[in-house]
């Protein structure tokens, strides 16, 4: 066991943690739905059609290219609707639910790959280079579990994992047949777990220490022509279920949180659940709803549905104050910056309060190194940026764009003083160098 220290990075200490660990139900959802964006990489073909009768498990969808790859429903029940939008692509498909949970079991004695495959398992792995669900095709050089969540009032994983710890040395027994190299588990200090046939390490360190691509790029990094999976270990312990009862579960444990939310709380839940289950009755108005967490979660409405990875909703404010006197040069003693713009940091690390304006332009990138700041990567972020902006391939390359995901410059993003929407560039860079390296 190795325990990696790192000082880049940065913990937002937002308002709206959960303080009681507690898990309660969440109000009965009357649809569900997947959404195909949630799986980069794969180009859905349809399996079903709406009306459709749908058990637990069964294929809603196949990838175009890979048809072994399927995703498949949450739930029991009708397909009610393929909702699409420009050019025919599927935004959504709504699941209403019968109440049975007719759940489809596999026969897990066969190959393991083509279990996977057929489970919906598959494609919440993702791969580098690229991030994106992996090929069949390619056995990986090494898997990297990452077994806690960094991002702001994220969830304890360690909660959402529940009793399902007993499943996680299935899971490695699994994932070692699918590689040649080795399976890492990456821990807090002092919440470590012993799994057999795993190397544990543990991150001291801020946000991003608990991404995965943060912790292979400080064990182990993606050079180029080698391919690394990655997964979290929530998605771990459901592929050893998966090969213990032949069936995987759908329920999950999700965090609602946020300054807009009167008492964060922890939820059980089923996937692809309507937002409005989990916020049972809350007002909604003037607020921003995310599927995720505020750096890399999705905006979504009252009315829309849980994201994956399935396990968290933050709530913040859409615009508080929008009057205030004197604006960003106010001199509230509330008022944040990572910099010590303001004289907030004098009071000490206390919760801080923010909204969804962005209270800046767009402009020109400047040197300041504040991309490096916030990334524990060996990689010249900013460069790195510019290289993908300018789409120079060869410098991409040299720079590092193989072990890297949009979700390592969130933070980056947060504090960028010029506004850059550095998630956008990054996935639409890998997606771009991806098609021309087809």
């Amino acid at each position: 066991m190795a325990t990696i220290r790192l000082k880049k990075g940065y913990d937002l200490n937002l308002k709206g943690r959960i303080l009681d660990p507690s898990i309660a139900d969440a109000v009965s959802s009357e649809l569900y739905a997947v959404v195909p964006d949630d799986f980069v990489g794969l180009t859905p073909r349809m399996d079903v059609r709406e009306g459709d009768h749908v058990m637990a498990g069964a294929a809603l969808y196949h990838d175009k290219s890979y048809e072994q790859i399927r995703v498949v429903s949450p739930v029991s029940g009708v397909v009610k609707e393929v909702r699409r939008g420009a050019r025919r692509h599927i935004d959504a498909i709504v699941i209403e639910p019968d109440g049975n949970n007719d759940m489809l079991k596999h026969d897990t004695h066969g190959d393991q790959k083509e279990v996977l495959l057929a489970s919906g398992l598959w494609a919440m792995l993702r791969q580098r280079p690229y991030d994106i669900v992996p090929s069949p095709d390619v056995r990986p050089r090494d898997i990297f579990v990452t077994c806690f969540d960094s991002a702001p009032l994220a969830p304890e994983l360690s909660v959402v994992l529940g009793d399902d710890k007993q499943y996680l040395a299935k899971g490695v027994e699994v994932l070692k047949t699918l590689t040649d190299g080795d399976v890492y588990l990456g821990f807090r200090p002092d919440d470590e777990i012993e799994v057999p046939g795993a190397i544990v390490n543990t991150f001291k360190g801020p946000h991003p220490a608990g991404n995965a691509g943060v912790q292979l790029a400080n064990v182990k990094p993606v050079n180029k022509g080698e391919v690394v999976w990655t997964l979290d270990v929530v998605t771990l312990a459901r592929i050893g279920q998966l090969f213990t009862t032949g069936q995987v579960s759908h329920e999950t444990v999700v965090a609602v949180t946020g300054e807009c939310v009167g008492q964060p709380h922890y939820v059980r839940a089923t996937m692809g659940c309507l937002v409005s289950s989990l916020l049972d009755g809350m007002d909604a108005s003037n607020t921003r709803i995310i599927s995720g967490n505020a750096l890399t979660g999705s905006r979504v409405e009252p009315d829309g549905f849980l994201r994956a990875p399935y396990r968290h909703v933050t709530v913040i404010p859409e615009m508080s104050k929008p009057d205030e006197f004197m604006g960003w040069a106010s001199l509230c003693p509330n008022r944040f910056s990572i910099y010590r713009t303001f004289t907030s940091w004098l009071l000490g690390k206390k919760e801080v309060s923010m909204d969804a304006r962005i209270k800046g332009g767009e402009r020109a990138i400047v040197r300041t190194d504040e991309y490096d700041d916030m990334l524990p990567m060996d990689i010249y972020a900013e460069f790195l940026i510019k290289a993908i902006i300018t789409f120079d391939i060869d410098k991409m390359e040299q720079l590092g764009v193989y072990e890297v995901a949009p979700e390592d410059f969130a933070l980056a993003e947060y504090a960028c003083t010029s506004k850059l929407e550095l998630q956008r560039i990054v996935r639409e860079g890998l997606d771009r160098l991806r098609s021309e390296m087809s």
